[in-house]
Parts: structure tokens; sequence; C-alpha cells
């Protein structure tokens, strides 16, 4: 009887599947620095350690390296909460308690400082890290007896204007500190006393490395290279309330003749940006705006169905396109117009853009 011997196959292994999380962490750090941020907080689901990669300073500074960094803007709201907009909406941002009523704020790369000038005199500077969404106190600041400040950064440092107090609390002269963002150090105050200050209602803008400020009667320029001192009774003609500036044009929505106005410090002229015939009748009835330099672009924030009970409330952002044609006229075209935010406060504090 003839037996039939079976012969077995070896079979060779299954290949096993590729795995991103095998690469070497310069390999994936330069793969994700690629990826718009949009798409960080799903990445960071993937696993502990994309959570942790999504949130590590070496991305960040792959991404700079590489130019992918992306401007990203975050707006104060009424309620003192900090936000900011992610895929057209106003996300808050809660690992931040309320920010002071009274806080001046500048944005340097991916840092948020808030300037505080207390009740008691004293300054109080915080930094708001865009990237962890974290605070942390600025230390070492001068014993100086200041009343309420604005401040205004220019070429990484930061200027922060302040009527200085005499011992009897009385306003003195005016006052600016220096605090340079690289270093963390402070420079020498600078005194005007022949220049006074009142109390500065809007926030200051930054056009050709000097502050333009403006108080109940008057708008200031501050010259810091000459430490130089002036007035500008053309910019003073209008309340620019809620300014910001783009290629050295200052910017603002006025809302009682509901035109979008500029401002050439070169040639001290009022200019209207001419195009916006889509986007001005839906601010129509906003009694708040706000503008920022959104990498090159316009965007105004504004409020519309202002109530008393938060509930019907709504702020809607819009973004234009800037364009300088033949005979110096300003043209503008809007990207896009939409509501960012739903019910709660329907007033605007500060908009700032940072690059992350």
């Amino acid at each position: 009887m003839s037996s039939k011997v079976k012969t077995q196959k070896q079979q060779s292994p299954e290949p096993q599947p590729f795995q991103i999380t095998s690469l070497p962490d310069d390999i994936l750090i330069d793969i994700v620095a690629r990826v718009p941020r949009s798409y960080y907080p799903t990445i960071s689901l993937v696993s502990k350690s994309f959570s942790s990669l999504v949130a590590s300073p070496e991305l960040y500074t792959r991404r700079s390296l590489l130019g992918c960094t992306e401007h990203c803007v975050y707006v104060v709201m009424g309620d003192n909460h900090l936000y900011f907009l992610h895929n057209n909406r106003l996300v808050l941002i809660q690992s931040l308690s309320r920010m002071p009523f009274s806080a001046s704020y500048v944005a340097e790369n991916s840092k948020i400082y808030m300037v505080d000038g207390c009740y008691d005199g004293k300054i109080e500077i915080h930094c708001i890290d865009c990237i962890s969404h974290k605070m942390h106190p600025i230390s070492n600041i001068p014993k100086l007896m200041v009343s309420t400040v604005q401040a205004g950064i220019i070429d990484g440092k930061i200027f922060i204007v302040g009527d200085n107090l005499t011992d009897d609390k009385q306003k003195g002269s005016s006052r600016v500190v220096v605090l340079d963002t690289k270093t963390q150090v402070w420079e020498s105050v600078l005194i005007k006393p022949d220049m006074r200050v009142g109390y500065l209602w809007f926030d200051p803008v930054v056009m050709e490395d000097k502050m333009y400020m403006k108080d109940d009667d008057k708008s200031f320029v501050y010259g810091p290279k000459e430490n130089k001192w002036e007035q500008d009774e053309m910019l003073n003609s209008k309340r620019w309330k809620g300014a910001c500036v783009v290629e050295d044009v200052l910017y603002y929505h006025d809302t009682k003749e509901n035109m979008l106005r500029a401002y050439d410090p070169k040639h001290k002229c009022w200019k209207v940006v001419i195009g916006l015939a889509d986007l001005l009748p839906k601010m129509a009835s906003s009694l708040c705006s706000k503008t920022v330099n959104y990498g090159g672009k316009l965007a105004i924030f504004f409020n519309t169905n202002c109530d008393v009970s938060e509930i019907t409330n709504e702020i809607w952002c819009a973004e234009i396109a800037l364009e300088r044609r033949l005979g110096e006229e300003i043209w503008g075209e809007m990207q896009w117009c939409e509501v960012v935010l739903s019910g709660g406060s329907s007033y605007i504090r500060k908009c700032l853009a940072v690059t992350v």
C-alpha cells in the first residue's frame, strides 16, 4: 500500500503594514510641519505621541524654517475672554481665564503680550503663547507709577505709554517704558515732560516705525528713534476707533457714516475705500467694529442685532483684499463674510493677528 507523503510548503510571513510612527522623529516633524494647522486637532487624536508632536516647539520652529507658518486671528470679546478664528468661527480658549478689563494688547510672531495698568499705578504684563495657549507673567517690570496704559510694538520692542503719577496720585508728564521681547530686558525710561497725553481711548497703531495714539482731544505721533512727540491734526479729524495698519496705511470702519476709511501718513490725507457695495449694507446696523491686518488682507469684525439679553447677538467677520490703483485710489474686494459667533457679548475689545 502506497503512502501519500504530504509536503508542507513553507509559507513566508505576511508583510506588516507600514506604520508612520516608525519613522524617525525628524522626518515626522518635517512631514507634519507641511500640513495646514487646521488639521492639527485631528492629528492629535491619533495617539499620545502625535498629540505631543503637534504641541512641540520643534514642530513650529520647523514650520518657520520651511515657510509654512500661517496667520491666525485672535479676538478679545466684551466678556474679556480670548477667542481664535478657526474655520471661520470664533472658538473660545478655555485654558485661559478672563483678560483684565483695562488691558492693552500687542502681537509679535506667535505670542500676544497683555499689558495692564493697575489702579495702584503699577504695570502687569503677561505673555500668551498662541501655540500652547498658556500664559506666563513677565518679571522685573520697572517700578513706575503710571495710570492707564496703551502699548505698541516696533521691531520686537514693546513701547508702553502712560501718564506718570506724582506722589499725590495726580497725573504728571507722559512716560514710556520699553521691553525688548527678544532679550526680555527693560530699557531706560523715556519721559516727555512737556507733552501731556490724556486717557487713550483708542488702541495705538504703528505706521512707519512710529506709534499713533489718540486721547479725548488730540492724535499723537511718537517716534522712538528720535524720541520725538508730534500732533497730527489731519489724523485727528476722524474718530479712528478699532483701526489697523496694512502697508503703512491706517484703516477703520466709520460706523456713523458706514464706510471704510483709509489714512495715508505720508500725504496726510483721508480716503474712502471703493468697491465694497456688497459688504457695507451688512454693516449698516453695526455699533462696534474692529479691524486687523490678516496676512496683508483686512479682516473686519463687526456686530449686528445688539440685544441686552445677548441671545440674538451676532459677530460677523469679513475678509477684504486691498489694491491701490492709478490716481491713488484704494479698492477693496470682499473675499468672504460670515457669522463667526452667535449669542454672548456683542462688544469686540481687540483683534490681533499672529503667525504660527
